[in-house]
């Protein structure tokens, strides 16, 4: 069930359906790593390693899931994402990236 998870958080991915938290983009300045080192991270990652419940701070009563996303880039560079998927309508509208940073980890 993740691999087909992760297969349509990567399809969101390449059809350019993402966003970066205010959060993430600090955290891509502040390790040196790029938009493209996550998108590539992302597309390289071999498997979901986590799923956890989120409540969201903007609704009170929705609980929603983030998932935790190792990846390397192709330059060799570990990197971790937590993000989600955001539903419209009854469809996976984009992925948002919550975090996204250098890896240092097993």
């Amino acid at each position: 069930m993740d691999e087909l998870l992760l297969a349509r958080i990567k399809r969101l991915i390449l059809a350019q359906k993402y966003l970066f938290s205010e959060k993430a983009e600090i955290e891509l300045l502040r390790d040196h790593i790029t938009r493209m080192d996550v998108i590539e991270a992302i597309i390289n990652a071999p498997k979901i390693t986590k799923k956890i419940k989120s409540r969201s701070k903007y609704k009170t009563s929705k609980i929603e899931y983030l998932y935790i996303i190792p990846g390397i880039t192709w330059d060799g560079i570990p990197i971790y994402t937590k993000g989600t998927i955001k539903h419209f309508e009854g469809e996976d509208v984009f992925y948002l990236l919550i975090s996204s940073k250098r890896y240092i980890g097993s």
